[in-house]
């Protein structure tokens, strides 16, 4: 049977590990020696329970969402991660690792972020917990997600701008990575996606598995089965993802459904659909499928969302990809901004243009009129008004 969890080595399946500087090394270890121990400690579980129930406001509904459902002639259910305290899913990592963070005698904290959800999360559990922090992001992120860029600084942080590259995620990971090695001693580095080296994807898995533990009982509850027939998620790096699929991937009946960004189109050269444009290579230290040249140079990605703006997908997603275990979509631009307007049209509920990948699938799915259908919601649109009415859609 095919293993879809970590091994001891830190490896999905060929995918994870970590290849790390020398420097990173003791950061790293210290992390890979401890972090089961603390999250495992009744007293750690307690303490983050605890804030995201009455911090976060978790459980996040599970919402049969009926004009959807009558659109496509099945039954759709969105898990509403856009309600959580920041706007998305972030907030249910970042709370886990700054305690992590705490119990291991850091005193300032470090991040990067694209879309600013994980950067807004950051800066809300550091402005929480009185800690210093610092958030890296690309130049080009920053002016189009400005408004998550002025909630950080609200709540404390530096933003700082990465003006590498293609000025977005991927060069944001790279200053921050800089960063780390740098003040080694004091300093953990809150990664926000299930990227980086082991053991940060399956940390991350973990702190969003909550997601699936809630809609096991919520859909037993609604449906009298804990089993949806699929699961579909968009994929940047894939914590939302991840999440949504963790006590789901051992169950083959259930079938898990990756939204990956196209862009403008595979094969036009502005594209961030890494399963379909990747081969395996290594990059923020652990072995990906990766967008890169022939020579192994990163290519640089595009999306007209920033959260899936990244040239590569977490360990184990690749892992999904090859072994089959989940089918991945591309979804252009333009697909996502439709699908952005239908469902703000036929729910009242506007989504993240990350989101918006996720409900666009929904087109390439074959659904029966007895299916049930999740679509992970994992975060609100307030933060891309401009780039809708960018795009003239409004």
């Amino acid at each position: 049977m095919t293993q879809y969890s970590v091994d001891e080595r830190g490896y999905y399946g060929s995918f994870g590990g970590a290849y790390i500087p020398e420097m990173l090394y003791p950061n790293v270890e210290e992390l890979r020696q401890k972090y089961l121990e603390i999250i495992n400690d009744p007293s750690f579980k307690e303490e983050l329970d605890q804030l995201l129930k009455d911090y976060v406001g978790r459980p996040t509904p599970l919402f049969l969402a009926q004009r959807l459902s009558a659109h496509y002639k099945t039954n759709i259910y969105l898990k509403r991660e856009d309600l959580n305290h920041t706007g998305a899913h972030k907030i249910n990592n970042t709370l886990g690792q700054i305690i992590l963070a705490k119990r291991l005698g850091k005193t300032r904290i470090i991040a990067e972020t694209g879309a600013g959800q994980h950067g807004v999360a950051t800066a809300t559990a550091c402005a929480l917990m009185g800690m210093q922090c610092i958030v890296y992001m690309g130049e080009i992120d920053i002016k189009r997600q400005a408004p998550n860029v002025y909630r950080m600084k609200l709540m404390g942080a530096e933003v700082r701008p990465a003006t590498c590259g293609s000025k977005t995620l991927k060069d944001a990971t790279n200053e921050a990575m800089r960063d780390w090695i740098s003040n080694p001693v004091d300093t953990h580095y809150i990664i926000g996606s299930v990227v980086g080296p082991h053991p940060f994807p399956d940390m991350v898995a973990r702190f969003q598995s909550v997601i699936s533990e809630e809609m096991k009982w919520q859909l037993k509850e609604k449906t009298g089965n804990e089993d949806p027939t699929h699961i579909i998620a968009c994929v940047g790096g894939g914590s939302n993802a991840a999440g949504a699929f963790y006590h789901y991937l051992n169950k083959p009946k259930v079938k898990l459904v990756a939204a990956e960004a196209a862009g403008q189109g595979i094969s036009t050269g502005h594209s961030a659909a890494t399963t379909f444009l990747g081969k395996t290579g290594v990059l923020h230290g652990s072995k990906t499928l990766l967008m890169q040249t022939d020579d192994g140079q990163i290519t640089e990605p595009y999306s007209i969302s920033a959260g899936l703006d990244y040239p590569g997908i977490g360990p184990i997603h690749a892992h999904l990809f090859e072994t089959s275990r989940a089918q991945f979509i591309a979804i252009t631009d333009q697909q996502a901004l439709d699908a952005a307007v239908m469902l703000s049209r036929m729910e009242g509920i506007i989504p993240a243009l990350e989101t918006a990948h996720a409900v666009a699938a929904l087109d390439y799915l074959e659904l029966q009129e007895s299916d049930v259908v999740v679509i992970n919601l994992s975060g609100r649109g307030d933060k891309d008004l401009q780039t809708f009415i960018n795009s003239g859609i409004i």
